[in-house]
């Protein structure tokens, strides 16, 4: 069988899952296997080096975060599909074949896996788009999902290239979801594979609820909606998170939470603000090769 999908793990100090990772991409569909090493520096090169499937390496001279390593890697693949994949992701035998084979039975441009933790329950089916323009986490879901978890899916190469690759700037989080964004402005549809399962070790390079998490997905939120949204939610969030952060130092009931930080908050203003002006040449790119609409999207699928 001819090699259709290129797998890319992306890894920053990956060395206690990165072989679990690799071994179980071992026992999948034939596949080209390119993991991009984000200037590790424990000792997850060795392993690379060592591992018997003898993956294809792109080592990164620092940090570029997952969506910097996604990026690097795009120019590099010659397949059909690109799949992304966490390196504290292992999937289960099958999983890209159920992947693949349900882009050519449906013809979308994009699947998301069935993404378990380890006590088996679900993480991720998919994402969905909240009222206010978050993506979220599906863990119940019909074929048809607005995006997938980039922790598991696969793509369509071209469709992907088509629509303008991956955010390296978001560094990690929402790169999927704008993907999506982008992907279903061009006409794309992405679907839900449940027996496409994989099983997570969420948090294992990024721990969830602390300031750097907070802080890239509240700014990459922000961005993607400049990006990609209807003018009038991009402006009303906007508008929303400054107007909230304004406030913050006056109310009593501030919750115990990072993202509730004034000194968070500032931050992710002015890194937004810094964004702004390359978010809204991207914005123009996007509507020009846009097929559909913002506002049908959003009609479509927020609040869903």
């Amino acid at each position: 069988m001819s090699t259709r999908s290129t797998v890319v793990v992306v890894t920053w100090r990956g060395r206690e899952h990165i072989a679990a990772c690799l071994d179980a991409l071992a026992r999948q569909r034939p596949q080209r296997t390119l993991v991009v090493d984000n200037a590790s520096d424990d000792g997850t090169a060795a392993i690379l080096a060592a591992h018997p499937s003898a993956p294809e390496v792109l080592r990164l001279p620092r940090n570029a975060g997952y969506a910097g390593g996604l990026a690097a890697a795009l120019p590099r693949v010659d397949t059909e599909f690109v799949a992304w994949l966490n390196d504290d992701a292992a999937p289960e035998d099958g999983w890209l074949a159920a992947l693949e084979d349900a882009l050519d039975a449906d013809g979308a441009v994009a699947a998301t896996s069935s993404v378990l933790l380890a006590d088996g329950s679900t993480q991720s089916v998919g994402v969905r788009l909240t009222a206010d323009g978050h993506g979220a986490d599906l863990v119940l879901s019909g074929r048809e999902v607005f995006g997938f978890c980039g922790g598991a899916a696969l793509v369509r190469t071209d469709a992907l290239r088509a629509c303008g690759g991956v955010p390296a700037s978001f560094f990690c989080y929402y790169e999927d979801t704008d993907t999506a964004w982008r992907l279903r402005l061009a006409g794309g549809r992405v679907v839900s594979v449940g027996p496409a399962r994989v099983r997570h070790r969420h948090g294992a390079s990024t721990k969830p609820g602390s300031a750097r998490f907070h802080r890239w997905n509240e700014r990459n939120r922000l961005v993607m909606l400049v990006r990609c949204a209807p003018a009038s939610v991009a402006l009303g969030q906007l508008a929303r998170f400054a107007a909230l952060t304004a406030v913050l130092p006056l109310r009593r009931d501030r919750p115990d939470a990072a993202n509730f930080r004034l000194g968070l908050r500032l931050r992710v203003l002015a890194e937004v603000l810094a964004a702004l002006p390359a978010a809204l040449v991207h914005r123009v790119a996007i509507g020009r090769r846009a097929a559909v609409s913002r506002d049908a999207v959003w009609r479509e699928w927020a609040g869903r």
